[in-house]
């Protein structure tokens, strides 16, 4: 298992990730799943824009995308986050730029561990989950 963070064109680093990557382990395991290989990508709005064109078909930006290459309960695949998006949102939703953040990983993840939010009860769901993990962040 492997869970790796990768900077595409952007001076962002994160910081803090040891406990970043302890939540996203438990979120894994408690959603019932194991860990696979995991990357994060973390980049900006126009590249983040460009992977939903080429992949989605959706000509918008973004601020995750989830990409599962796993096969049944493991989890394999790659997070891409758009820095500037989760900056534009943590304003827009009166958080700090930090919870904003994580709140997107834990997004992200979920998204991975089989959460969709395309309807106003999937998002229900979704936000009910990332609510839940938000709370528990610092438990690990």
């Amino acid at each position: 298992m492997k869970i790796k963070v990768f900077y595409e064109g952007v001076p962002f680093r994160l910081k803090g990730w040891r406990k970043i990557r302890s939540l996203v382990i438990k979120v894994i395991s408690e959603e019932g799943k194991f860990s696979g290989d995991l990357n994060f990508i973390i980049a900006g709005d126009e590249y983040i824009r460009e992977i939903n064109r080429k992949f989605l078909n959706h000509d918008w930006y973004t601020d995750v995308i989830s990409f599962n290459y796993g096969e049944s309960s493991g989890l394999n695949g790659e997070i891409f986050i758009s820095i500037d998006t989760v900056r534009i949102n943590a304003i827009n939703y009166k958080v700090s730029y930090k919870e904003e953040l994580l709140r997107v990983i834990i997004h992200g993840v979920l998204h991975l561990c089989g959460y969709e939010d395309k309807n106003k009860e999937q998002k229900d769901k979704m936000n009910i989950r990332e609510d839940y993990w938000m709370k528990r962040r610092g438990e690990e």
